[in-house]
């Protein structure tokens, strides 16, 4: 009895220790990243394809808007399956940053090739998000009714001569948050706020819908002024829809204060999740997309600039746009100052 129950207990564990080499085996042969995405883009679909097909690492995406994913990541806490966290603002990113629900990482690859304005600070454990693609806070106008030289800052909104001519989307949204939030950076909270009433009263309409709304509300003749951000309007000019690529290419472009600070540029970015199981694979997600490859198809697929100086644009449209001074203003800083901005739109009376 004594043979048949060692003999049973011998092929007991041997059989557990085949059951553990395998499970080991299958986490080598098939690893894996999780990637919770604000980026609802279907033009992304290729990007992580490209780096399954260059890594073997296949990435498990769940893909909502940032305050929903943010939410998530909460309630997971340490049990989130969470290895990458890719949201589309410097608030949103500095919020997630504050919440602790980065982790820092020291990468010669990203610190090499992301310039140092968009990324968060090196604490000395390194940098807990990085910006991977950039857009513009670009202003659009009628040319038939705005001539150019009126319109060259972003203070010039608040100019009287426009009053009733303005079309913006709702300031509480992060991409008028961060503009915001950098013109209190420059010029201090009580000239942004006079700025802020005198945007207020001009408006056209009470603010609403997103960037394409503004635009299409300049083509269509219900206001003669719009803020939108870029590629948006390279999106309208590559679109497939012919009504939509005539509405933008009627209408006039300004890259705003080009003779002082520069435009406004916000971020895409990310950086590894606070308890990412499979940290490694993070590591090689996020200088995958520093590279030249992943770094030209933001541009081509979702007519976004490159972080990475020289890397190739693909794309017709964007380039015709033509180049501009950009605010070099930290991201980190813009991220910052949006509780500020939100207490400051709410006074101005900006919905």
């Amino acid at each position: 009895m004594i043979r048949i129950f060692s003999f049973l207990l011998l092929a007991a564990l041997q059989s557990l220790l085949a059951a553990q080499t395998a499970q080991a085996q299958s986490v080598v042969l098939n690893p894996v990243l999780n990637l919770y995405s604000a980026r609802h883009y279907q033009t992304d679909e290729a990007l992580y394809n490209n780096f399954t097909k260059a890594t073997g690492i296949r990435v498990q995406r769940i893909e909502a808007g940032d305050e929903a994913l943010l939410a998530r990541l909460r309630s997971e806490g340490a049990n989130s399956p969470a290895d990458i966290i890719l949201l589309t603002d410097a608030s949103r990113l500095w919020k997630a940053q504050s919440e602790g629900l980065f982790q820092p990482l020291q990468s010669a690859t990203l610190e090499r090739r992301i310039p140092v304005e968009l990324r968060s600070r090196d604490t000395g454990k390194g940098s807990e998000w990085f910006g991977f693609s950039r857009r513009a806070r670009m202003i659009v106008y009628d040319k038939s009714k705005i001539s150019p030289d009126q319109l060259t800052r972003y203070e010039d909104l608040a100019n009287p001569a426009f009053k009733g001519q303005i079309c913006v989307r709702s300031a509480s949204h992060p991409y008028m948050l961060s503009l915001i939030g950098a013109m209190i950076e420059h010029q201090g909270e009580t000239a942004t706020e006079t700025w802020a009433r005198g945007v207020v009263a001009n408006l056209a309409r009470v603010p609403r819908g997103g960037d394409t709304d503004q635009i299409k509300g300049v083509a269509s003749g219900e206001c003669a002024i719009a803020l939108t951000n870029s590629y948006y309007f390279v999106r309208m000019l590559r679109s497939k829809d012919s009504s939509e690529r005539e509405s933008a290419q009627k209408l006039g472009i300004v890259w705003p204060n080009q003779a002082t600070r520069g435009t406004h540029v916000n971020i895409a970015g990310g950086g590894i999740a606070r308890f990412a199981p499979h940290r490694d694979a993070a590591v090689r997600f996020l200088e995958y997309l520093a590279s030249d490859a992943a770094q030209s198809f933001f541009a081509e697929g979702n007519n976004e600039w490159p972080v990475v100086v020289g890397a190739a644009l693909n794309n017709p449209e964007l380039e015709a746009l033509g180049t501009f001074k950009q605010d070099a203003l930290s991201v980190e800083r813009i991220g910052q100052a949006q509780g500020t901005a939100q207490r400051l739109i709410d006074r101005a009376g900006w919905r």
